[in-house]
C-alpha cells in the first residue's frame, strides 16, 4: 500500500435536481451539490458535517452514482468511473444508510439481506459456504447465527443497522459511504456502532466517507474533516487542525455548538448562534452563500463567490475574509 495513495476523488461535481411544478420556460433546479472537489486517502476516514439539507448524503450518494451527477468527475484508484458500467465497482464501493428501518427488506431475512450480494457477485462455491459467510459476517458485527433466520422487525434500530453494516461488509469492500448511520439511534448505542466502525476499518483496512450531524462523533473518528453548507464545501482540514483552529466563520459556529462536559469549561466558551435560517438551495443568494448569516459579510461576498484555497498545507477554506475571522 502507498502512503498517502488516493483510492476515491472528486472533482467540480455539481448534483441538481428539478424542482416538480416549475413552469415550462423557467426550469427550475436545486443546486444539491454545486462544484465540490476533495479526495479520500486508502485507509483513512474523512468526515463530512453541516446542517440538514446542505448535500452531504447527496455527495456520498453521487460519489457511489447511486444518482447520476449533472457534472464533474469522480475517480476510483485513479480511474475514472464517471460513466463506467458500476457493477464490478460495487463489490469495492458500497454504502451503510442512514434509517435503518427503511433500508432492510421486511419480507426477507437477515441471511437473505446479507446473502444477496454474496448471490449477485457469486462470492460463494454453494450452499454450505454461502452460509458460513453469512454467519461469519454477522459474528463481525457483534450478531449471532441464530439472527440469520430472523426478519427486520424483530430487532432493535442498533441491530438492524448492524445487519446493514454485515450487507455492506458481504462483497469484502475497500471504501463505504456511511451516510448518518447513527443518527436514528439511541445515545447510548452510537459509542458501541462507531467503535464497531473503528475496529472494522483497522482490521480489513476499509476506507470511509463518515457523513453526520454530530461533530463531536466525527471529530472522534475522522482523519480530516470537510464542513459543507448549502451544497458547497467551506473548509476542509485535518481532524485537529480543523477543531482548533477554523478559519471560517460557519465551522467556527459549529465548533463552539459542540457541547464540553466539564461545566466550567463550558462556561467560559463562547457560544456563536448565526442569525436567520439556512437560505432555499433553489434560490441560493448571490456570491458567497452564506453571507446571509454571516457577521462579516459586505458587498464584496454578494457579488463574488469566494475562492477555494489552500490557507496552510492541507487546510483549505473558501471566504472573502478569512484574515478577519477572529
Amino acid at each position: 500500500m502507498m502512503e498517502n495513495e488516493k483510492l476515491v476523488e472528486v472533482q467540480h461535481l455539481q448534483q441538481y435536481f428539478p424542482v416538480a411544478g416549475s413552469k415550462l420556460f423557467e426550469k427550475k433546479v436545486v443546486k444539491a451539490v454545486d462544484d465540490v472537489s476533495f479526495f479520500i486517502n486508502r485507509g483513512e476516514t474523512l468526515g463530512l458535517v453541516g446542517e440538514s439539507g446542505c448535500g452531504k448524503t447527496t455527495t456520498g450518494r453521487t460519489l457511489l452514482r447511486l444518482y447520476e451527477p449533472t457534472a464533474g468527475k469522480i475517480f476510483y484508484s485513479g480511474k475514472d468511473i464517471t460513466h463506467v458500467n458500476m457493477l464490478p465497482y460495487r463489490r469495492k464501493m458500497q454504502i451503510v444508510f442512514q434509517d435503518p428501518y427503511a433500508s432492510l427488506d421486511p419480507r426477507m431475512t437477515v441471511g437473505d439481506i446479507v446473502g444477496e450480494a454474496i448471490d449477485i457477485h457469486h462470492l460463494a462455491k454453494n450452499a454450505q459456504e454461502r452460509r458460513d459467510r453469512i454467519i461469519e459476517l454477522l459474528s463481525l458485527v457483534g450478531l449471532n447465527s441464530e439472527h440469520a433466520n430472523r426478519y427486520p422487525h424483530e430487532f432493535s434500530g442498533g441491530q438492524r443497522q448492524r445487519v446493514g453494516i454485515a450487507r455492506a461488509l458481504a462483497v469484502n469492500p475497500e471504501f463505504i459511504v456511511c451516510d448518518e448511520p447513527i443518527s436514528a439511534l439511541d445515545v447510548s448505542i452510537q459509542a458501541q456502532v462507531v467503535n464497531m466502525f473503528e475496529d472494522l476499518q483497522e482490521r480489513m483496512g476499509l476506507t470511509y466517507l463518515f457523513i453526520a450531524h454530530n461533530l463531536s462523533v466525527v471529530k472522534h473518528i475522522s482523519n480530516r474533516i470537510g464542513v459543507m453548507y448549502l451544497g458547497k464545501l467551506v473548509e476542509l482540514a485535518d481532524s485537529y487542525e480543523l477543531t482548533f483552529h477554523s478559519v471560517h466563520p460557519y465551522t467556527r459556529s459549529l465548533i463552539s455548538a459542540i457541547p464540553i462536559a466539564d461545566p466550567e469549561v463550558n462556561r467560559a466558551t463562547h457560544r456563536i448562534v448565526l442569525e436567520g435560517d439556512v437560505p432555499s438551495p433553489v434560490n441560493p443568494p448571490s456570491g458567497c452563500r452564506f453571507r446571509t448569516r454571516c457577521p462579516y459579510a459586505d458587498e464584496c461576498c454578494a457579488q463574488s463567490e469566494p475562492e477555494w484555497k489552500e490557507v496552510s498545507p492541507g487546510h483549505f477554506a473558501a471566504c472573502h475574509h478569512l484574515d478577519r475571522v477572529k
